[in-house]
C-alpha cells in the first residue's frame, strides 16, 4: 500500500502556513488542513495526478490546494511531500542550490 512522506522542509512550510492562519482565521486553517489530507489521500491513490514540475528538479510535480502548491515526487513506497508553497512563490529560487 502507498504512503505519504513528508519532507523536513515541507513540515516547515506547514507550520509556516499554520500560524499564518493562526493569525487570519482558524476556520480556514482548519480548512486547509482538511483539504491538505484529502490531496494527500488522492495522491497515494493517484500519483500521477498532479501537474509536472520537471523543469525545476527531476521527477518534480504538484498540485494546487488553496493558492499553494503541494510540490511532491513519486518516491518507491509512495509519495514524498517535497514542498507546500504560495502559488505566487518563485518556485525556481526554491531548488537552486540542488
Amino acid at each position: 500500500m502507498s504512503q505519504n512522506f513528508i519532507s523536513s522542509e515541507a513540515l516547515a512550510d506547514l507550520d509556516e502556513i499554520f500560524d499564518y492562519f493562526a493569525t487570519k482565521s482558524v476556520e480556514a486553517g482548519e480548512k486547509f488542513v482538511s483539504e491538505f489530507k484529502k490531496k494527500c489521500q488522492y495522491l497515494t491513490q493517484f500519483p500521477n495526478l498532479g501537474r509536472s514540475y520537471a523543469t525545476l528538479k527531476p521527477n518534480l510535480r504538484g498540485i494546487p490546494l488553496m493558492g499553494y502548491i503541494i510540490l511532491y515526487q513519486i518516491v518507491e513506497g509512495g509519495v514524498e511531500i517535497v514542498r507546500v508553497v504560495s502559488a505566487y512563490r518563485d518556485l525556481e529560487s526554491l531548488f537552486l542550490d540542488e
